[in-house]
C-alpha cells in the first residue's frame, strides 16, 4: 500500500510540530483509485498477532477454567469474561484510516496485551473476602462491556483512528475500556495476590496508560477528536489521569 501525500483535514504525515512521528510510522490510505492489496508482510504480520492473542487466551482460559473447576471461585471467570471481547472486538473490527506502526506504538501494544494472558490463579491467601473480589470484577467488567459496546467496530489493538466515539461511556473518560481492565485486575490481584501476578499486571496497566497517550496522539490529527478533548478532561481515571 502506497503512503499517500494527500492532506487529512490540513495534516501532512511527519510534518506535525508536537508529534515525533513520522509518515514511516503513520499510515494512510490511498485517497484515489482502486484499492490496492495490501503487502504481503503486513498480512503476515498481523495473522501472526492475531494467533499469539487467540493462543495466550486460550491458554489464560484453560488456567482459569481449571482454578474454577477446583476452587468454586469466580473472580477469574470475571476476568476472562472481558479478555473474551479484545477476541472477538479483534476479529469485527473495521479498517482504520490512519494507523501508528512506530516502533513505540508496537511496543506499548504487545505489553499491554501479553500481561493478562500471563497471569495464574494462584493457592494462597487473599487480601479480600471473595465476594469483594467478585463485585470488583463485575464492575470493571460492567465498564468494559459499555466501553467496548460503545465502541463496537471501531476497537483495535494498535492505535488507530477507526471512526471517532464520543458518546455512551466515552462521555465520562476518554479510554473507559482500559479503566475497565484496571478495576478487573485489581479484583484478580487482590484474589490472587503473587508476585508474578502483581509483576505482570503492573507491568501491562503501565504500558496501557501510555498506550492511552499514544492513541491519543494519532487520534488528535482529526478535528472532531480534538473537539472530543476539549469536552472530556480525563483519559482513564478521574481527578488522576
Amino acid at each position: 500500500m502506497k503512503r499517500s501525500s494527500v492532506a487529512l483535514n490540513g495534516w501532512r504525515p511527519g510534518l506535525a510540530p508536537d508529534s515525533k512521528m513520522s509518515a514511516f510510522d503513520l499510515e494512510m490510505p490511498q485517497q484515489a483509485g482502486p484499492p490496492a492489496a495490501r503487502p504481503a508482510q503486513r498480512d503476515y504480520a498481523d495473522t501472526c498477532a492475531r494467533v499469539l492473542i487467540v493462543t495466550l487466551f486460550t491458554l489464560m482460559a484453560v488456567r482459569i477454567g481449571v482454578d474454577f473447576v477446583d476452587t468454586g471461585r469466580l473472580t477469574g471467570l470475571l476476568l476472562l469474561a472481558s479478555e473474551t471481547l479484545v477476541v472477538v472486538f479483534t476479529v469485527i473490527r473495521r479498517n482504520p484510516s490512519i494507523v501508528d506502526r512506530s516502533m513505540r506504538a508496537r511496543v506499548l501494544t504487545t505489553l499491554s496485551m501479553l500481561g493478562p494472558p500471563l497471569i495464574r490463579p494462584a493457592d494462597v491467601a487473599a487480601l479480600a473476602p471473595e465476594v469483594v473480589t467478585v463485585v470488583v470484577s463485575a464492575i470493571g467488567l460492567f465498564v468494559v462491556i459499555a466501553g467496548k459496546m460503545s465502541l463496537g467496530r471501531s476497537f483495535g489493538l494498535m492505535p488507530a483512528n477507526r471512526g471517532i466515539v464520543c458518546t455512551g461511556v466515552y462521555r465520562l473518560v476518554r479510554h473507559p475500556i482500559y479503566a475497565g481492565y484496571l478495576i478487573t485486575h485489581i479484583g484478580f490481584l487482590a484474589a490472587n495476590p503473587t508476585i508474578w501476578n502483581g509483576a505482570m499486571l503492573v507491568l501491562a496497566d503501565i504500558a496501557l496508560l501510555l498506550r492511552a497517550k499514544c492513541e491519543e496522539q494519532t487520534l488528535a490529527r482529526d478535528p472532531a477528536y480534538r473537539a472530543y478533548l476539549g469536552r472530556v478532561r480525563w483519559r482513564v481515571v478521574p481527578g488522576a489521569f
